[in-house]
């Protein structure tokens, strides 16, 4: 078998089995695949934290060069998001979930047998190719495969999974650390993936019908402009774009790395942050004039929608923060490893709670503005009583009060930006709110960090933590009300039809 009939076999989709495509409830199946990538992309995003310390002693390494373990992820998640959603839209969207689970996997053994530090962030960095490839799919699945009249639910239980998977990271890394080794951590992505990819095959309906559409080429001089199906938007991928968004993202996290100990020269941290500022600036022209902006600028002027944006990336890096500065402080207090992680864990779990189903303790006409209001207060209240409470005797209380606040802001938020942006540009503003949370969640650790650094762990984190509590009293300020967007005149498109093979 040659190259090319290797990969158009690989890239054209298989139908179900008969017997499960038949059945009547057989899109809970697909939801469920779906459901094991969100867990397991979250799951890692939690865990990683609680391992910190284990990699720097392991490699002799700082905080400051650890951090990339993660932020190197981050980075290549939020340049690739994107571009995957719509090169998925050319080869099939199941196609790139399965294949997204074989390179996590794949990744995850690598990064557990690596043998020096920068070789586990490199292999880090391929995993976020194989988190992007799960994340810009998962809803599209579960909208292409749930009935219309299921989606809510089928939506709220991809979002519980993806709490499970956050609640949980951060016990199971400190136990694995505790009684095994780090490497474990990523070795016990494996067999989750593995199953991901058998269910994927075997679960999820197909997304394409027929082979694969080639990839647009260049236009020829003189020759007509073709016309995407679906819309009048332009199908061409705004390269420039995303290379802009990922060099000011990873100059501006270089900068803070420097300034935490990364051994650079102490000029480079000005010359980093002169250069995150010019490439953002070239990155608001680019957008302003690309075709198909990544960041679309009439999308982000949109009443309330730059405001959202904000505060999702607020929200996110209140919840990441303490991920990080929890286990420095309890174990600088004597706390064991995985007795940290224990604690910590109430943090995310109380975010899942709230966020599935503890924002139904509120009053039911309360608007999404009053919820996000009250969750950024919440979550401020949260965030003191941690950093004035002695660290070892009554971390828990705080952190649970701080993840309520955040489960009610976030999911509220969300919902304010995806109903002020036009139904036909959902895709394009889910994409701004996933890079908006990666963007927080990075800017989470990379601060967490610095105040380790520039004043120790006991007073430099809770240095941190009350700058957070302004930052989640800001969010509650610049939460607006937004009028729900209708749809745009002359668009197409309806609902579509689940593949029922």
């Amino acid at each position: 078998m040659d190259a090319t009939s290797l990969a158009a076999r690989l890239l054209t989709e298989r139908p179900r089995p008969r017997g499960i495509a038949g059945w009547r409830h057989a899109h809970w199946l697909a939801v469920g695949t779906v459901c094991l990538g969100a867990f397991l992309g979250q799951l890692d995003a939690s865990v990683i934290a609680l391992v910190f310390p284990a990699i720097g002693r392991h490699f002799g390494a700082g905080f400051a060069a650890v951090e990339w373990v993660a932020l190197a992820y981050l980075l290549v998640l939020v340049a690739l998001l994107a571009p995957i959603g719509w090169l998925s839209d050319l080869v099939g969207r199941k196609t790139m979930y399965i294949g997204g689970f074989a390179v996590f996997g794949l990744s995850s053994l690598g990064a557990g047998f690596a043998g020096s530090l920068w070789a586990l962030v490199g292999c880090r960095a391929v995993q976020a190719v194989g988190a992007a490839m799960m994340q810009a799919n998962s809803v599209a699945l579960v909208a292409r495969g749930v009935p219309g009249h299921a989606m809510r639910r089928a939506l709220g239980i991809q979002a519980s999974a993806q709490g499970l998977g956050l609640a949980l990271g951060p016990s199971l890394g400190g136990l694995l650390v505790e009684h095994a080794s780090w490497r474990w951590v990523f070795w016990v992505n494996v067999p989750i993936a593995v199953f991901g990819i058998l269910a994927g095959r075997y679960l999820l309906p197909r997304t394409r019908t027929d082979r694969p559409a080639p990839v647009p080429q260049p236009r020829t001089r003189g020759a007509a402009r073709p016309r995407p199906a679906g819309g009048g938007a332009d199908a061409r991928f705004d390269l420039p774009g995303m290379l802009l968004l990922t060099g000011a993202t990873t100059a501006l996290l270089l900068a803070l790395s420097t300034a935490s100990g990364l051994p650079l020269p102490g000029w480079a941290v000005a010359v980093l942050l002169l250069a995150a500022a010019a490439l953002t600036l070239a990155l608001v022209r680019q957008e302003r004039r690309a075709a198909r902006p990544i960041l679309a600028p009439g999308l982000v002027n949109t009443p309330g929608v730059r405001s959202g944006l904000v505060v999702a990336l607020i929200g996110y890096l209140l919840l990441f923060c303490p991920l990080v500065l929890g286990p420095v402080l309890l174990t600088d207090a004597g706390v064991s490893t995985a007795r940290a992680g224990l604690v910590v864990t109430l943090l995310p779990a109380a975010f899942a709670f709230a966020a599935t189903v503890g924002g139904g303790l509120l009053p039911r006409d309360w608007s999404d503005v009053a919820r996000c209001r009250l969750g950024a207060a919440v979550a401020a209240v949260g965030l003191l009583l941690f950093a004035l409470l002695p660290t070892s005797a009554a971390a828990a209380a705080p952190l649970l009060v701080a993840g309520y606040g955040l489960g009610l802001l976030l999911p509220a938020n969300n919902a304010l930006v995806m109903r002020a942006i036009p139904a036909e540009c959902s895709a394009v503003g889910g994409g701004m709110v996933n890079t908006a949370r990666s963007l927080g969640t990075a800017l989470g650790m990379a601060l967490s960090v610095l105040g380790v650094h520039l004043a120790g762990a006991a007073s430099g984190g809770r240095t941190v933590l009350f700058a957070l509590a302004a930052v989640a009293t800001a969010a509650a300020v610049l939460t607006r009300p937004v009028r729900g967007a209708g749809p745009v005149r002359g668009g197409r498109g309806g609902p579509a039809v689940p593949d029922r093979r």
